[in-house]
């Protein structure tokens, strides 16, 4: 059967614009596609950039919260020693205070026996030494007399040795007084230009604080912050566990085993978050973490050596100390170090002083008690009662 050459013709022009209604539709749908791709590739590409730029600003503002961190530490470990001096001076002013007064009471009662041995003497001077020797009647009684002058002299001789005495030491001990006063008098203007270089290093760190707080806004970036602080003090830690295990033994140490439950904690305080409680997300503390007054002391919670002291990302100023046999503990947010890595500490020995260093806003103590790496409740380790 023949088609008509119109109904052929009218086919092939509908054909015809079909497919370029097809071919316009596809080149349409592809060049929005297109157009869509290269906007979303500029949008990544604007929150790469974004991103970077708050991660290099937040990396800055936490090196210079260490900074921050270390200056304070500084400050305040000057000042604890400068504490520590001026107890140790006013200890010993105290001290001289009570050797001056038994010195003076004892010149006093020297004094007096002097005057009455001069008396004495002066009372029997009738009968003079040169007569008593001159004396021929009475041989008997002319020995007694001589013996007895002897001694009478001997004895005041001595007692006037034992004042002249008390006279120097008496001398010394008011010099050393005063030399003492003035080192107290220095010490104490020293410590009050120690405590304004404290009081501004912690409106700096305070600050800080806010920037880094403000770069953290999200909840999404505290947890990645947070999970990024985790994974860097398991890092460590593992560092630390290998270079316990490489050290020679210069101390025996046995562990934490055989003092399970009968450990002091390392400072008196509440607990504001628990070992295995609910951080952020799905994040839970690896720790415990105590509230207690700005530098009050750290203690160890057992003998063991220094693996570790610095500040430490998220954690602050850091002492970390191995017991043996694969267990440490961790003392974090610390306001200054009072020991150095191999020093060897004994347990209820001050390790540190309580801070809040790693931007923390409240002072507590953040303390870790591991065994061969990980993390365990430190309420099985140590006594009930803090």
């Amino acid at each position: 059967m023949l088609i008509p050459k119109t109904i052929s013709s009218i086919s092939i022009h509908l054909l015809c614009s079909f497919c370029c209604i097809v071919s316009t539709t596809l080149f349409s749908a592809e060049n929005n596609t297109s157009n869509k791709l290269s906007t979303l590739k500029n949008e990544i590409f604007t929150h790469q950039q974004t991103l970077s730029e708050v991660n290099q600003k937040t990396k800055h503002i936490e090196q210079k919260l260490k900074q921050d961190d270390i200056a304070i530490s500084i400050v305040a470990k000057a000042l604890n020693n400068t504490k520590i001096q001026l107890h140790s001076i006013q200890q010993k002013l105290i001290e001289l205070s009570k050797t001056k007064q038994q010195l003076t009471r004892q010149q006093k009662q020297q004094e007096i026996l002097l005057a009455k041995q001069i008396q004495s003497a002066y009372t029997s001077g009738n009968n003079d030494y040169l007569k008593l020797l001159l004396n021929q009647d009475k041989p008997s009684e002319v020995q007694r007399n001589i013996t007895y002058y002897q001694y009478l002299n001997k004895a005041r001789i001595n007692e006037i040795d034992n004042f002249q005495q008390t006279i120097k030491n008496l001398t010394i001990v008011v010099t050393e007084q005063q030399e003492k006063s003035e080192e107290l008098r220095k010490l104490q203007s020293q410590q009050v230009i120690q405590q304004n270089n404290l009081k501004q290093a912690k409106l700096a760190r305070t600050d800080t604080i806010k920037k880094l707080n403000s770069q953290l806004s999200s909840t999404k970036k505290r947890l990645a912050k947070l999970i990024d602080e985790e994974e860097n003090l398991k890092v460590e830690i593992q560092k630390l566990a290998e270079q316990a295990k490489r050290a020679k033994a210069t101390v025996k140490l046995d562990g934490l085993s055989k003092v399970k439950g009968k450990l002091s904690w390392p400072v008196k305080g509440r607990i504001r978050h628990s070992f295995g409680s609910k951080k952020q997300g799905y994040l839970t503390w690896k720790g415990t973490v105590i509230s207690a007054p700005l530098g009050h002391q750290v203690n160890s919670i057992y003998d063991g050596k220094v693996l570790f002291s610095d500040w430490l990302k998220g954690y602050g100023l850091v002492t970390v100390i191995d017991h043996g046999k694969g267990y440490m503990s961790l003392y974090g947010h610390n306001q200054t170090l009072l020991k150095s890595v191999g020093d060897k500490v004994k347990a209820g020995e001050a390790i540190a002083l309580v801070g809040q260093s790693g931007g923390q806003s409240q002072s507590a103590l953040y303390f870790e008690v591991r065994y061969k790496g990980q993390a365990v409740n430190a309420k099985t380790w140590c006594k009930l009662s803090k």
